[in-house]
């Protein structure tokens, strides 16, 4: 969340992908980093041991 929200405040776009268990605690992390707007995409746990095309396909169909 720390990366997604210095990228976004240098004006590069960017999204927070995550792990669907984690969607409340990156909620909070969004906001006590001032930034409650971030975009951010919840996809199926786990994701670890997912391709990057399997990912890039998670965020499509979440997004």
């Amino acid at each position: 969340m720390h990366d997604i929200v210095d990228l976004e405040t240098q004006g590069v776009a960017a999204m927070f992908v995550a792990s669907d268990v984690f969607m409340q605690a990156a909620e909070v992390q969004a906001k006590a980093l001032g930034f409650p707007s971030v975009q951010r995409v919840f996809v199926p746990h786990p994701i670890q041991d997912r391709t990057d095309e399997e990912m890039r396909a998670l965020a499509d169909s979440a997004f």
